[in-house]
């Protein structure tokens, strides 16, 4: 895991919920953890961390994830063990 990936692992974990995380660099804190992102339809995505899943959406128009999207990825984490 790189500098910015462990930023952004920081920034999922800060509380109150950080409101600029973009869908990019969670992209590629997954991939950092041998993860993966599966497109579906549309904006579905599918995130793939070890034995669990998690169907978001991506954020579209915009950049940045929203408070709910991070809270879920945040929970996929903890359940995967990965913590700050």
């Amino acid at each position: 895991m790189n500098a910015k990936q462990k930023k952004i692992l920081a920034d999922l974990y800060w509380n109150p919920v950080k409101k600029n995380i973009k869908w990019t660099d969670v992209e590629s804190l997954i991939s950092g953890f041998q993860g993966r992102v599966i497109q579906g339809n549309g904006s579905r995505v599918r995130i793939i961390l070890g034995e669990q899943s998690l169907n978001i959406h991506t954020p579209h128009p915009q950049k940045e994830l929203k408070p709910y999207q991070i809270r879920a990825i945040r929970r996929l984490f903890l359940e995967q063990g990965i913590e700050i």
